[in-house]
């Protein structure tokens, strides 16, 4: 199949398809950041699993009716996705305190919320990927007010959908990040992956962290953690 590299990011490089101009090739590259880029390192066959990971996921996503930007697998750590312009949106959805609700809020660690905080944080890195509000959102002409009503009930019915998923497996999703595009037709659908890069996963019963936390945090156990996450979802 030939291909020729659009977008390399930090965590996936993104491929035009010969003959097919509303399809790409999204490629999982082990490489692994933190802290805008401060911290970097490689995650061994990090590629492989998310890709498995987010191919389960999409799928699951789209089966209970969730617009998404996946068509199929094509290897280990590759993906035809539908070409999107993504929203420059960064939409957090979080169940349980940790990360910058405790740093920035004061939350306790680990505290369950009443009901799901949906963030939205500026998608870009020179300016340090702020948290901003739907008027920043319209004032930017990102999307509109419609459009960001829409995302959010989405984000709120993912939310649901993954929390009923993990929980089956004894994973408890205390927050993950979306990224939302439009497609050839203007539709918003679902992008970008979900994976433990860009989820936090804890086990039900421990409180052990299963995702990215591990890197960033150098607690170990990096790659158990998400062939840990993969062999769970896989059953």
């Amino acid at each position: 199949m030939e291909k020729t590299l659009l977008y390399e990011g930090k965590a996936k490089r993104i491929y035009s398809v010969a003959g097919k101009n509303d399809e790409v090739i999204q490629e999982f590259k082990d490489d692994a950041t933190a802290f805008n880029g401060l911290k970097k390192d490689t995650i061994h066959n990090k590629g492989i699993r998310n890709t498995e990971i987010t191919t389960i996921l999409m799928n699951y996503l789209g089966e209970n009716g969730i617009p998404t930007h996946f068509i199929e697998k094509i290897s280990d750590n590759e993906m035809i996705v539908k070409k999107v312009d993504i929203i420059k949106v960064e939409v957090v959805c979080r169940n349980v305190a940790a990360g910058s609700l405790i740093k920035k809020f004061g939350f306790k660690e680990g505290t369950a919320l009443q009901n799901p905080i949906v963030e939205y944080y500026l998608k870009s890195d020179t300016l340090g990927d702020p948290l901003f509000t739907v008027d920043h959102i319209t004032a930017l002409g990102l999307a509109s007010a419609k459009d960001m009503e829409y995302i959010k009930s989405l984000t709120l019915i993912i939310n649901e959908l993954l929390v009923t998923f993990f929980r089956k497996r004894n994973i408890r999703v205390v927050d993950f990040k979306l990224e939302f595009g439009r497609d050839k037709d203007n539709n918003i659908i679902l992008a970008d992956e979900i994976s433990p890069d860009t989820c936090r996963f804890w086990d039900v019963e421990t409180n052990e962290k299963l995702d990215k936390d591990r890197f960033r945090f150098d607690l170990g156990k990096v790659e158990e953690a998400y062939e840990e996450i993969l062999n769970r979802i896989k059953n």
